[in-house]
């Protein structure tokens, strides 16, 4: 008896590796995911919902996702509601996808803004949030593993090197005076303040014009004549997409120059910012270099070049979805998750989390390099300053102005 006991336990190891080998593969990997098609995030939330779901299509047209604890590919189902801009309305959404759908990976929707409300939800249910670009400070924590943000570097260090261009470069051209005018909610507020503080601790430049505003103005006009009369050299304006719009309208119609005019998105959203804004409003405009506009070097999915011809073939012009950075953010994040299932132990959450940590300074796609602090904040996608000048067809170029090692032309400061 003792013989037969001492041999069932010696094969117990083999029968226990035997079922975790034989165990069933689900039929579909589900994908929760929010977008809003209206509202004053459907500029970015569209191009960026489209690009993911370009991915998924990709994926399934080649079989699906391989995933490492079974041992093969299998068929992503993207599950997805639009939440209308509507942060309320996201709050039940996100609820939904985790508690009814009972998705295995959970995607926000773009920015901020419709982020913050998924951040504590994902949280209390201890499901992995793959954050594509909400960049708020505030969502990153050391009691709160549940999070890692994809595509673009945490607010709080976004405003570094435009600090730094204007406390050296502009310093040396003669400007003195700053205007911040920033949107108020978790991801230009905390800009605003980052690059309040950067201009503080360096001391070289004053700021004589701090205004935040609800992120649904629309109206700038009273705001920079306030801005024209505290007489600033430099001016910033930290919004959304549909704020700089209606800056950048109200400035031209004003007639107001300042010697350096910078601004978040004309960059990203070149196509469309151009579109309803006109050459002419944004010309020697400076913003972020987005990674829409430099070629980096993956070791994984398209170059740039590459993606651009794959998006243009799936929404050709006309479609009424523009290229820009935000189609980038959603494929990219889509290459994250496809790295992660390829090298995930399993679909635990906390196993679906050790594996898109683990590709933390090894990963590298066409948004950049992808690294992560030990809170999951992006650190590694950086954004260098640029400016669109004009292209000498009639239209604009970006001109990466700033750090130097980047840089690949000159800045043209206003008189």
């Amino acid at each position: 008896m003792l013989s037969r006991i001492l041999l069932l336990l010696s094969l117990l190891p083999f029968a226990l590796a035997g079922g975790v080998h034989a165990q069933t593969a689900p039929s579909e990997i589900k994908i929760g995911v929010l977008y809003a098609s209206t509202g004053p995030f459907s500029d970015t939330s569209m191009p960026e919902y489209d690009a993911l779901k370009m991915w998924v299509d990709q994926m399934n047209a080649a079989g699906g996702a391989f995933v490492k604890p079974f041992n093969k590919k299998i068929p992503i189902k993207l599950i997805s509601y639009d939440d209308q801009s509507s942060t309320a309305l996201a709050a039940t959404l996100y609820n939904q996808l985790i508690t009814q759908d009972k998705v295995d990976l959970l995607v926000s929707d773009n920015g901020s803004v419709l982020t913050s409300v998924a951040v504590p939800i994902a949280k209390e249910h201890k499901m992995f949030l793959f954050d594509v670009a909400g960049t708020g400070g505030t969502f990153f924590t050391k009691d709160n593993p549940y999070i890692a943000l994809m595509a673009l570097p945490v607010s709080t260090i976004w405003p570094k090197y435009l600090a730094d261009f204007l406390n050296s470069t502009g310093v040396a051209v003669g400007i003195k005076t700053v205007a911040i005018l920033y949107a108020t909610n978790d991801f230009t507020g905390t800009q605003a303040n980052a690059l309040r503080g950067f201009i503080k601790d360096a001391g070289k430049l004053k700021i004589v014009y701090d205004q935040g505003v609800p992120t649904s103005t629309s109206n700038y006009t009273v705001l920079l004549n306030n801005i024209a009369a505290a007489k600033p050299d430099a001016v910033a304006e930290l919004g959304f997409v549909g704020n700089d719009i209606a800056f950048f309208r109200n400035l031209q119609d004003s007639g107001y120059r300042f010697r350096f005019v910078f601004s978040l998105f004309p960059s990203q959203e070149q196509d469309e910012m151009t579109k309803d804004v006109g050459v002419g409003g944004l010309t020697d405009v400076f913003s972020y270099v987005a990674s829409s506009a430099y070629n980096y070097v993956p070791n994984f999915g398209p170059t740039l070049a590459q993606f651009h011809t794959m998006w243009e073939k799936a929404h050709p012009s006309g479609s009424g979805v523009e290229f820009g950075a935000t189609t980038i953010y959603g494929y990219m994040t889509g290459l994250v998750i496809e790295r992660a299932l390829a090298t995930t132990a399993s679909l635990d959450q906390m196993a679906i989390h050790n594996a898109v940590f683990g590709l933390s300074g090894k990963l590298k796609t066409l948004d950049g390099s992808f690294a992560l602090n030990d809170m999951g904040a992006q650190v590694g996608e950086i954004t260098p300053i640029g400016q669109l000048q004009p292209n000498g067809k009639g239209g604009l170029k970006l001109v990466v102005v700033y750090p130097p090692d980047l840089m690949n032309g000159k800045p043209i400061f206003g008189k």
